[in-house]
């Protein structure tokens, strides 16, 4: 392949201006366009049966998420003011136009189920604030002595009460996670106020979201710009390579716009990615034109420029394609937010790569084109350094050569060890885990699953094709004892079904005796407390938790945490009751956000399986048919496979779970990691077939080579360090994971990989 840049070093300054324009133009769909998407369920593939059916049965029982405020006082909540601030809390609720007519629980609007002469009285706690402590106090005691509101909507101390408000159909906007924050905050005090539930987690996540873009952006050019001044030494390359990392980061952003592909949470890594990834082709593209003018002085600067692209356009270019192959392979998963950061990193790297081929050698005419060429004397009298590099290079090969023995024994120590860390490896889906454990929502989070039912729900949807099968007895039983055992698992906060609710009728009827909170011993008696209740009470809510014909139950399960492994437990516990259940010809399913949560860590796994064995086995047919050689195709992927056995191993000796975040780094390690490889190998094989000294080719581009895959290595990881800076705990745990999987991919390609490439020289 042959790269000619006549065209733009004759023309310069009209590539120049053609680059900046589309970059300025880039800017345009970015201001209009782009939106950051928080919503869990806009993650997941619309197909996917197990989200089909989830969606379908939220339909049926109006089962939505819910914000949740929290009232704490000191003492007791029921007093006179507090009650007073639950009313006033959810009149001021009300009159947010999108919340004007969601369903709000609490003790102001909830059942209590009550039983009279009459039959059945289903009536709220209290509709006015109470005018006396006595009367607080007696609303406190109907509260308390009811199992469905106790740990529901008060919590077991008696300090706490709960305000649920449905999400409207209209969603979850920004404004309106603005307007519910600062009304809670208006209230504070002397109760305490939280906000919580998965709408909040989410609000919160798209407010801090662009804000951490924003900082880490400056914040990585700044660590790039000084490792490059170091290396380039030369100001007017810093500034070009920092506008090519920026420009292929503006056109990926506006590429993403123009499709309206909304910014992911994993979106926000996607400058560092491209500037850490992107200013690699200019260092290597630089370093070739100096060497170039170092071994031809006499050239002018358009004949060295356009030799040394020739030399280094098809390593280079094969490298940017394992890059971009590493997030192409991302493509495989399910999961949106991997799927399309794959496809946009991928661009962006495409971007990078040619922008480095054609505005780098265009500035490279417009700044350097008036440079004296370098005389023989000028190449004799290179600083003593360069030679002291080389030296150690030199000696670094042959130390490697000699200690070959203790090379491959601490690699397969290193293997094993990680092999081990990867059985531990566990997958997690929580969003709560994208905040600070000493963050406030994780605080307010935490506080309603201590003192409450819990955050996140799951919902067990029972399916009947009989008319009536859910005011059969032994089936109710069933629910009932199913739900205790759920309960019994101990992040289960409580589970509600229409056993609760039958439960609390039986007892409501028998005079309040505790030995009547059982399920109605017959279907015609369950009928008639049903029918007393829809006369007495609110339908809509009986139909929550069952269907007008009785065909479809839904109970509702409240855990203490998102995390996959909690909803993983609760769902075990329902497993067992699935054979019973199916005795009567029901069957057992589930809906609910947390079990979406669980079947998209399923995702996020085979996801990540089916694109890392992708991604290898495309840097293979790559790096094969740039060799034109199996062997060294298989010697270019070994690097590679090591910092995939670390990273795993290290994420699970230290815990560090698979998220939509994690998921990236091994991707992301293939396509950066290769390009060590590729290069090594390049000048390797050049130098022995020159030389056909074996010694001389290892120490030249152990010297050489070496020197600047360590270069590279160096610039990638200052740029994923930065991402410790971040806000949120799993970029930053990508930014760490990412710079030892460029350090072990570095230390992997100039020892075990060096070594095997030595071992098949003669097959070169």
């Amino acid at each position: 392949m042959k790269i000619r840049l006549a065209p733009i070093l004759a023309h310069p300054w009209l590539a120049a201006a053609i680059v900046m324009g589309l970059t300025i133009a880039s800017i345009i769909p970015i201001k209009t366009g782009f939106r950051m998407e928080t919503n869990l369920d806009s993650y997941m593939p619309e197909n996917h049966p197990a989200f089909s059916f989830s969606d379908e049965a939220e339909e049926r029982f109006q089962i939505k998420d819910g914000i949740l405020i929290a009232l704490e006082h000191p003492v007791s909540i029921f007093n006179t003011g507090s009650l007073k601030k639950m009313v006033d809390i959810e009149s001021e609720l009300r009159s947010i136009p999108e919340l004007r007519d969601t369903r709000i629980q609490s003790l102001h609007t909830g059942d209590n189920i009550l039983g009279t002469e009459e039959g059945l009285d289903v009536r709220p706690f209290f509709t006015d604030p109470p005018e006396t402590e006595e009367e607080a106090f007696r609303i406190g005691e109907l509260a308390y002595s009811n199992p469905m509101i106790r740990g529901r909507l008060i919590s077991e101390d008696g300090r706490s009460a709960l305000i649920v408000v449905e999400l409207p159909d209209s969603g979850f906007s920004k404004e309106l996670y603005q307007q519910v924050t600062d009304l809670a905050a208006a209230y504070e005090g002397p109760e305490n106020v939280y906000v919580a539930g998965r709408p909040i987690v989410e609000g919160t996540l798209a407010e801090l979201g662009p804000k951490d873009m924003a900082r880490m952006g400056p914040l990585v050019l700044i660590a790039i710009a000084l490792v490059l001044l170091l290396i380039l030494r030369k100001f007017s390359r810093v500034l070009t390579t920092l506008f090519i990392v920026v420009a292929s980061t503006l056109w990926s952003f506006a590429l993403m716009s123009l499709l309206g592909i909304p910014l992911y949470s994993v979106s926000i890594m996607l400058p560092v990615m491209l500037v850490a990834i992107g200013v690699a082709y200019a260092i290597h593209l630089y370093g070739q034109v100096d060497q170039h003018r170092k071994d031809h002085p006499e050239e002018q600067a358009a004949q060295a420029i356009e030799q040394a692209a020739l030399v280094i356009g098809p390593p280079s270019l094969y490298a940017a394609l394992t890059t971009v192959a590493g997030f192409i392979a991302l493509l495989t998963s399910s999961v949106y937010p991997v799927k399309y950061f794959g496809l946009f990193t991928a661009f962006g790297v495409a971007v990078s790569w040619l922008l480095t081929m054609t505005l780098a050698p265009a500035m490279l005419m417009i700044t350097e084109r008036k440079t004296k060429p370098r005389t023989a004397a000028d190449a004799m009298n290179e600083p003593e350094r360069l030679g002291k590099t080389e030296r150690f290079g030199e000696r670094f090969a042959d130390g490697v050569s000699r200690n070959r023995f203790a090379v491959y024994a601490a690699t397969a120590v290193v293997i094993a060890l990680s092999l081990v860390g990867v059985s531990r490896v566990w997958i997690n889906s929580s969003f709560l885990s994208n905040f600070e454990k000493d963050s406030a929502i994780v605080k307010t989070d935490a506080f309603v699953n201590r003192y409450f039912g819990g955050t996140s729900t799951v919902n067990i949807i029972l399916d009947s094709n009989e008319y009536d099968a859910f005011k059969n007895p032994d089936v109710l039983r069933l629910i009932d004892s199913m739900q205790e055992s759920v309960e019994s698992r101990a992040m289960v906060g409580d589970s509600f079904s229409l056993a609760t609710y039958l439960k609390q009728m039986n007892y409501a009827m028998n005079a309040e005796r505790e030995e009547f909170r059982t399920i109605p011993d017959s279907a015609e008696l369950t009928a008639q407390y049903l029918l007393l209740y829809e006369m007495s009470g609110d339908p809509d809510n009986l139909w929550k938790v069952v269907d007008p014909d009785f065909m479809n139950a839904n109970v509702t399960v409240q855990l203490k945490s998102d995390d996959s492994r909690t909803i993983g437990e609760a769902l075990e516990a329902v497993e067992p009751f699935r054979a019973q259940f199916g005795e009567y010809g029901i069957a057992v399913n589930f809906a609910g956000s947390g079990y979406k949560a669980l079947v998209f860590s399923d995702l996020i796994l085979s996801g990540q399986l089916s694109s890392l064995l992708l991604s290898v086995a495309i840097v293979f047919l790559l790096t094969t048919v740039l060799f034109r050689s199996i062997v060294l195709g298989a010697i270019s992927t070994i690097p590679v496979l090591i910092s995939m056995a670390v990273n795993f191993g290290i994420m699970g000796l230290l815990n560090v779970p698979l998220t939509t975040s994690t998921a990236l780094i091994s991707s992301i390690a293939v396509g950066i990691g290769v390009d060590y490889a590729i290069h090594f190998i390049s000048h390797y094989r050049q130098r022995l077939r020159d030389t056909g000294d074996e010694t001389d080719a290892a120490r030249y581009s152990m010297s050489l080579t070496g020197k600047a895959v360590l270069l590279n290595a160096v610039t990638v990881i200052s740029g994923f360090m930065v991402m410790v800076f971040s806000v949120f705990p799993p970029n930053r745990q990508v930014g760490l994971l990412v710079s030892l999987n460029m350090l072990v991919a570095f230390i992997s390609t100039v020892t075990i990989m060096f070594l095997v490439l030595r071992k098949s020289s003669r097959s070169l």
